[in-house]
């Protein structure tokens, strides 16, 4: 198989790649694997009316995407950033509002709020809400329809949750949780969602993603027969960290830094190579029965500002009918980048994004326009509500998120975990209460001493 074009340098974040694309255009039409009508030919125009919970980079991105998904950008001049709009920059509105705003901190969604208004967005004092209860005042908010949850992934369970009771449609960032009672919660809110009729989509853009649909439903379909192992990787550098600053309480700079602690972001391996996991779950149409070995640890990230946090991961899965899936994640720089999969067939190989490589028969090669899977993800979400047949994620969002807590909790206790024991966990990460205050950092967890219950 050649050399992939994302083996390059890929020490870069999603922040980093939204700063790069976020607000191009948006795309064609949905792929037809999407199982309703684009926007465009839905006859319907019912507006969306936006509330964003969570304003910092992730959430702002994720707002934006959904301007770029839904009306027209037009830029002043060359080069914009997703966090930080160009001055001049206006939209066209073409049926969609961002209308309320909440975070637990006014300092971050006072940002937010200002990178609205350089696009003529402007939000009202009355529709931005600080705190954490801040997300029940969003949703109590009548207008709203659409809710894009962008907090931390520790809180998406209970928000994603109370969103469908106060009966919006929801955008939810990925990992879905960091715990097995979050992933419960997450199945739990989606089926309540069905129920209501209600849409969510996740933001494992790649399912969204015009390349990446159009492979792996040829491989579904035998392109390599019957497959026999499979690889994922995300392998690549450190991503923002933030020093804790005098005044800041545990609990504060905890919240700001949440990348590094695992009660907040399930660690690396669940809040971005989960991406990697998605794809893998997606080509292999399971979740993994059981995670067989592990290993990691914390190499090189040692400090304090880094929490308590593994930098490299590696598992290996096995899945229905015997197949084993080979996983590794690292943020290490000065290393090779890595992020791609990979299937092999009885048949062939693929990069399961835009390659195959049958043994019998010529190649194949995506060579279509790929338009941009930040915006498609609310595009695709948008369309079908429109269309009245909302398309849900939450199982497939949540069967990833268990996938990769399944590969940490391996690594963290030394041991192979099954997938319906792991189900039975009952631990909750996080305190019991949220206020700023004290909260020490937790011990790093150690192979052979640390249990998984």
């Amino acid at each position: 198989m050649s050399k992939p074009e994302n083996q390059a340098k890929t020490n870069f974040s999603r922040r980093q790649f939204l700063t790069r694309s976020s607000l191009a255009l948006a795309g064609a039409a949905v792929a037809a694997e999407i199982p309703f009508v684009h926007a465009a030919g839905a006859g319907n125009d019912s507006e969306i009316k936006i509330g964003l919970i969570g304003c910092g980079g992730r959430g702002t991105g994720a707002v934006l995407d959904a301007l770029g998904a839904a009306t027209k950008v037009i830029y002043p001049a060359a080069g914009y950033h997703t966090e930080d709009v160009a001055e001049g920059a206006t939209i066209e509105k073409k049926g969609i509002r961002v209308i309320a705003l909440a975070d637990v901190f006014a300092d971050r969604l006072a940002n937010c709020r200002k990178q609205l208004a350089k696009l003529g967005v402007q939000i009202p004092p009355k529709m931005c809400f600080t705190g954490f209860e801040a997300y029940r005042q969003l949703l109590a908010v009548p207008e709203i329809n659409y809710v894009i949850q962008a907090t931390a992934p520790h809180f998406r369970p209970m928000h994603l949750k109370a969103a469908i009771e106060a009966g919006k449609h929801v955008f939810i960032e990925k990992p879905g949780a960091v715990d097995v009672p979050g992933v419960k919660l997450l199945i739990e809110a989606g089926q309540l969602a069905k129920q209501k009729g209600l849409g969510i989509a996740a933001g494992t853009q790649r399912r969204h993603q015009k390349s990446y649909q159009e492979t792996i439903k040829r491989l579904r379909g035998g392109a390599i027969g019957e497959i026999v192992y499979a690889r994922c990787y995300w392998n690549g550098g450190e991503i923002w960290v933030i020093k804790r600053e005098p005044g800041w309480s545990d609990m504060e700079w905890q919240l700001r830094n949440w990348n590094y602690f695992t009660w907040l972001s399930g660690d690396h391996i669940v809040e971005q190579h989960v991406h990697n996991l998605d794809i893998m779950n997606w080509v292999l149409g399971a979740h993994p029965v059981r995670a067989v070995s592990g290993l990691g640890g914390r190499q090189v990230r040692t400090g304090e500002v880094h929490g308590h946090i593994f930098d490299h991961f590696a598992v290996e899965f096995e899945y229905p009918g015997g197949v084993r899936m080979f996983s590794q994640c690292r943020q290490i720089d000065g290393c090779d980048g890595l992020v791609e999969e990979a299937v092999v067939g009885t048949g062939g190989v693929s990069n399961c994004k835009d390659r195959i490589y049958p043994k019998q028969g010529k190649p194949w090669r995506f060579r279509d326009e790929d338009p941009n899977a930040y915006h498609r993800e609310h595009e695709d979400l948008i369309a079908s509500i429109r269309a009245g047949n909302p398309i849900n994620e939450a199982q497939a969002v949540a069967e990833s998120t268990m996938t990769g807590i399944l590969g940490r909790e391996a690594v963290y206790s030394g041991k192979a975990i099954d997938w319906d024991t792991a189900m039975e966990s009952k631990t909750r990460l996080g305190p019991e209460k949220y206020e700023l205050g004290p909260y020490p950092t937790p011990k790093v967890a150690m192979p052979g001493i640390y249990k998984f219950t």
